[in-house]
């Protein structure tokens, strides 16, 4: 029997925790089972209580504290011990059936998604190749003001195709709090964000003419800071970034804003049609009791 679910992935303040919380609500309100998990053993405050939380097994804090390891070691540590303790997974999570879209919460650390096959071992525990036959999705969130510094917008458009690439499972990406932005960029100019491509550095704001003694210092002190952040060499690279993106074509992004119903229903339609959840379910029959006269009461 197949099962459906979804990892929320993303950096830190991204807003998974907010996407998880306004889905499930979305799910309840339209009578639709769901099993939230968390993956996150550093998280503490839910709107909605995990039916399944790592902190159960391990947690980050007792990591750190027992094994003297910093927040990034620790956290790779839980999910190596996880992948030792699969049944902690498979347990609650082999008896749902396929009405249920499982929700997986996931940590902030991006290193788990895009260059330590931590990630993929557990992917395909879960999938179709493992023992739980889960039709998954990946959901990658990136803040919305990201764009607002193209730099750091390519930065995170790259990190959502390299967890493409490295997890290789069904992928929406999508722009989470597009309610901080919207006052500041214009629709149009929005659209072409959705869409990475190279033109997007071709008219960056943060670049500014280099003339004068600021082009003479830039070629006479890399180090200094202004070369290093708006310096031919940080162009370059950024440039190279961002044409490398371009040639793979596989990011696109879709807006989020949490707080309202459509936009959350928008983003759950892809996921659906991404695990081709409503194939799955049964047909409803129609109701056959109705009885409809269909005798002309005027002949």
């Amino acid at each position: 029997m197949s099962k459906f679910g979804m990892l929320v992935m993303g950096p830190a303040g991204s807003g998974k925790t907010t996407f998880c919380t306004a889905l499930i609500q979305y799910l309840r309100n339209n009578k639709r089972s769901c099993f939230y998990v968390n993956l996150d053993p550093a998280a503490e405050e839910f709107a909605y209580e995990p039916d399944l939380d790592i902190k159960d097994l391990i947690s980050l804090e007792d990591v750190m504290e027992d094994m003297g390891l910093g927040p990034n070691g620790g956290l790779v540590y839980c999910f190596e011990f996880l992948l030792e303790n699969l049944d902690f997974l498979t347990e609650p999570l082999d008896p749902l059936t396929e009405e249920y879209l499982i929700i997986f919460d996931m940590p902030g650390q991006i290193e788990l998604y895009t260059h330590i096959p931590i990630l993929p071992t557990l992917i395909k525990h879960l999938t179709r190749t493992g023992a739980l036959n889960i039709n998954l999705c990946a959901t990658y969130l990136l803040e919305s003001t990201f764009i607002i510094d193209r730099a750091k917008y390519f930065a995170g458009t790259l990190s959502a195709m390299s967890a493409m690439i490295m997890l290789e499972i069904p992928h929406v990406n999508i722009l989470t709090k597009m309610d901080l932005v919207k006052g500041d960029i214009g629709k149009r100019e929005l659209k072409r964000f959705l869409d990475p491509d190279t033109t997007l550095l071709d008219d960056d704001p943060a670049d500014g003419p280099a003339t004068g003694r600021g082009a003479a210092e830039e070629d006479g002190d890399p180090a200094s800071q202004d070369n290093v952040m708006r310096g031919s060499s940080f162009k370059r690279l950024n440039r190279a970034v961002a044409q490398l993106i371009d040639d793979f074509s596989m990011v696109s992004f879709l807006q989020l804003e949490a707080q309202d119903e459509e936009s959350v229903a928008s983003i759950l339609s892809y996921v659906d049609d991404a695990i081709q959840f409503h194939e799955a379910q049964e047909p409803k029959e129609p109701n056959d009791e109705i009885e409809v006269d269909w005798e002309d009461p005027g002949m």
